[in-house]
Order: C-alpha cells, then structure tokens, then sequence
C-alpha cells in the first residue's frame, strides 16, 4: 500500500459517462420506481394522504426542486472537485464547524443507506427465487455474503471497473423497464387521459395530497449529486462534473415522470386497484398475466423482477463508491482518524473501503440475529432494516440539500449570475425544507426514530465541529492543490 499520497486516482482518469454511471447507478431509477410511487400515490402513506392519481405531477414538482439543488451542485463543482462533494460545499458556504457536522451526517446517511441496501437485495433476490421457482437451495446469508464479495471486489480494483458495472446494470434496466412503461402507457389507453395524470384533482385531497406526495418524490432523486464524490478521479472535473450532475437528473427525471403516469395509467387511474396490487408491488403486477390485472406475462414479471434486483445491485456500488470516498474526505480534513485517508497503489482510499465493508458485516448480522427495527405485521427483517436505514439516509441526504441551498448564500455570492443562484436557493431550499416536515410530521414509530437519529447525529456533529481544532483547508477548498483537487496521474 502506498502509504505517501492521500489523493485519488490511479492512470487513466474516468470520463463524463463514468461520472454519469455514478449518479444514475446511486439514484436507482428502476429499484426507486418499483418501491417509492406508492408512497407518492399514498396508498402506504402512513398519514393516509399522497398525489393519488396524480402521482405524476408530485414527480414533476420534486423533480424542479431537484433540478435547482443540482443547479447549485453543479456551480460548486466548477469550482470545488474534492473527493467530499457535498461535505466540502456545506464547508464552503457556512464555514468548517457546520461542514464537519454535514460530514458526519451525510456519510453515516449513505453509509446506512448502502447497508441497508446490501440487505435488502439479499433478501428479495432469495425470496424472488424462492417464489418464481421454489428454489431455497441459497439461504439469506448466502446471497449477503455474495453481495459483500462483488461490492468488496469493485471497491478494491477502483472506480473505473465500479462505474462501468453500474452503467451496465443501470443501462439495462432502465431500457426494460422504460419501453415496458411506454407500453403500458398506450395499451391502457393513457395517452387519451393524460389530464387525470397531471391534475391535482387526481388527489383526495388536492393540492395538500399533490405537495405531500412531491416529499417523496424528493427521494426518487436522492444520490443525484454523488458524481461529485469522484472529482479527484474524472478528467476535466470542472467541466464533466456539473454536466453529470444536471444530465443524471435530467435524464432520470424523464424516466421517473413516465414511470409513474404509467403505474397510474395501467390501473386505469383507480386508487382501490392501485392498493390492492401493493403487496405484490404495482410494477409487477402490470408486468403479470392479464388474469392478474397485468398487460404481459409471466416472463415479462421475471424479467421486471431481474432487472429491479440488477439496479439495487448498482445502487448498493454506487453509493459503496460515495461512502469510502466520504469517510476518505473527512480523514484528510482530520475529522476522522488519519489513519482512514490511506490510499493505495491503484488509487482507492482502502482504508476507507474497509471501513465500509467492516459496516456490511455488521448489518448483515443483524438482519440475521436482531427484531430491534421489526414492522408490524409480520414484514421480514430485511425489510425493516432497509426501511429504517433508507429513512435515516433520505432525511439526512435532505438535510444536507437544504445546508447546500442556504451554504450558497455566501460561498457563490461572487457566482456570474446572482439571479440564477438566488432562483435556485429560494426553489431547491422550499422543496427540500418541505421534504424535511414530510419526514417528521405525523409519523409513527418505528420509522419515526430514524429522522430523529439523524438530527442527534446532527447536533452531536455540531458539538463536535466546535471543539474539534480546525483543520487547514476546511472551510477554502479552493486553495486545495491541484492534485487534490483534479485529474492525478499515480
């Protein structure tokens, strides 16, 4: 290991697609289509209220917030390309203390997010077979440990070999998944009521029901800006980043609109038929026999089934990747233990990618062994895990939006448009302080102490910014050298 540099990067540097396949590979677009639209139609609301039929509007609405934060994003990371993207622009517009404590939330967010992610493909790639073929022959344990050795594997050879597996497991899925919506959209006859899609009358409760369901329509986006995470590793950063960062959003955002007004518009725009599909999952219910409400067949479910279980697997790298680079980061500003920012011969932070995979096994025996994050209802361990982590990490990923959108008060105060900045602070800020209430009004245990924990990391991350001393560059990243901050040839 070489133990001298503690930059990033090793021989050819990743392009603007490898940036791409990062964000895209994080946010999940087919996993996070698959889980989330019921809760953005309301039907698993625990309040009871969503977008109802008009799903797709509060997909729109999130979707312009989204786009605004990730306006932002990409102006700091013209002039910021350090390895703790998000973390390093909090730093930058409200100085080094609060940056600290943005740190510790946001990598601990995404840490438990990719742990709970571990888990849950582990669990339904066994169930899935299980069902499909009353196949039992690999027990819960087998196909974890499976999951741990691909992850612990990308992460070691580097991010160039991880982005491309993303790409390629992202890439298909969408594509399946896309046409098949596409599908759906005209043989339900939903290109003749493309009104009831878009209409806040779609909700019971109107434009109440619409904004609560744009809360979650919020986490469809999360991950968009970890592209970001790689500045140190991508060639040009100051140009590919920012185009990553908008075009993943952009791109993905086209696909979560149709996504959804086809979930709608294959149900016929009906709530109770909606809710009855729940349990088996809407999207593979369309993609069942017609005798099941569906518009293909059994192996069009299977293949549905396949790729959602491939991009949990791009989601798991993609946010493995933004971990070991975060828990890198915050090493090198000495606000974790030095000895975390090693970096080896190929250019991975192992450190760091050990500190990961250390977490894996803990949540894996946990999924194992454990009730503590137990639904009622009889819901399989690994689903409460993943429901309790990917609440703390969506919380506390929004938190960190907001941070971003009041940050850039001052740290592009200087930018070239003032107006623009202004427009995308008051938009990206709204929307992610709406997503924040979202996250803690009337909502019950156990998913209630997930938004809690997080903001008790919060404040324990502030006590601990404000005792720690400061560390050289925290707060100015722009006085990082080049090789910290760009292309490095090792």
């Amino acid at each position: 290991m070489n133990q001298k540099s503690n930059t990033l990067g090793s021989g050819k540097k990743l392009s603007l697609l490898d940036a791409i396949a990062q964000s895209v590979g994080f946010m999940g677009p087919v996993f996070s289509i698959a889980f989330l639209v019921p809760l953005i139609v309301g039907i698993t609301s625990a309040t009871g209220n969503g977008a109802g039929t008009g799903a797709a509007l509060s997909v729109v609405l999130a979707g312009i917030g989204v786009v605004a934060i990730g306006w932002l994003v990409a102006a700091y990371t013209r002039r910021i390309q350090a390895a703790g993207s998000l973390y390093s622009y909090v730093s930058d517009g409200l100085g080094a203390k609060i940056g600290a404590a943005a740190g510790y939330l946001y990598y601990t967010g995404i840490l438990l997010l990719s742990s709970g992610i571990l888990v849950m493909i582990g669990g339904t790639a066994h169930d899935t077979v299980a069902g499909e073929f009353g196949w039992t022959g690999l027990p819960y344990l087998g196909w974890d440990l499976i999951l741990f050795a691909i992850a612990g594997v990308v992460l070691y050879l580097g991010v160039a070999l991880s982005t491309r597996v993303q790409l390629v497991l992202a890439l298909t899925s969408v594509v399946v998944v896309f046409l098949f919506s596409l599908y759906v959209i005209i043989k339900s006859g939903g290109l003749h009521h493309i009104g009831s899609g878009f209409s806040p009358s779609g909700s019971p409760k109107h434009w109440t029901g619409v904004l609560f369901g744009m809360l979650y329509g919020v986490l469809l986006f999360t991950g968009f800006e970890s592209s970001a995470n790689l500045g140190e590793e991508t060639d040009q950063p100051a140009r590919n980043i920012p185009r990553a960062v908008l075009m993943s959003v952009l791109v993905v955002g086209v696909f979560y609109v149709i996504g959804t007004f086809a979930q709608v518009a294959g149900f016929h725009f009906n709530l109770d038929a909606i809710g009855k599909a729940n349990a088996a999952g809407p999207l593979f219910t369309l993609a069942g026999p017609a005798a099941g409400g569906g518009f293909a067949g059994t192996f069009m479910r299977r293949l549905v089934e396949l790729v959602v279980v491939l991009d949990m697997v791009a989601v798991l790298i993609g946010t493995a990747v933004a971990t070991s680079r975060g828990i890198f980061a915050l090493a090198r500003d000495k606000r974790l233990p030095r000895m975390l920012s090693s970096v080896s011969d190929r250019g991975t932070p192992t450190a760091a990618v050990n500190f990961v995979l250390v977490a894996y096994i803990v949540t894996i025996f946990l999924a194992l062994k454990t009730t503590s994050f137990a639904i009622p209802g009889g819901v399989p361990e690994y689903i409460s895990i993943f429901s309790w982590m990917s609440t703390y990490g969506g919380f506390a990923l929004t938190v960190i939006y907001l941070l971003v959108a009041l940050g850039a008060i001052r740290g592009l105060k200087d930018h070239e448009s003032p107006a623009k900045v202004w427009a995308a602070i008051i938009v990206g800020g709204l929307i992610a302080a709406a997503a924040i209430f979202g996250g803690l009004y009337k909502v019950v245990e156990p998913t209630l102490s997930a938004p809690l924990a997080a903001i008790a990391v919060l404040v324990l991350g502030l006590v601990a910014g404000f005792s720690l001393p400061s560390a050289s560059g925290q707060d100015d990243y722009h006085a990082l050298a080049s090789a910290d901050q760009g292309p490095q040839k090792m």
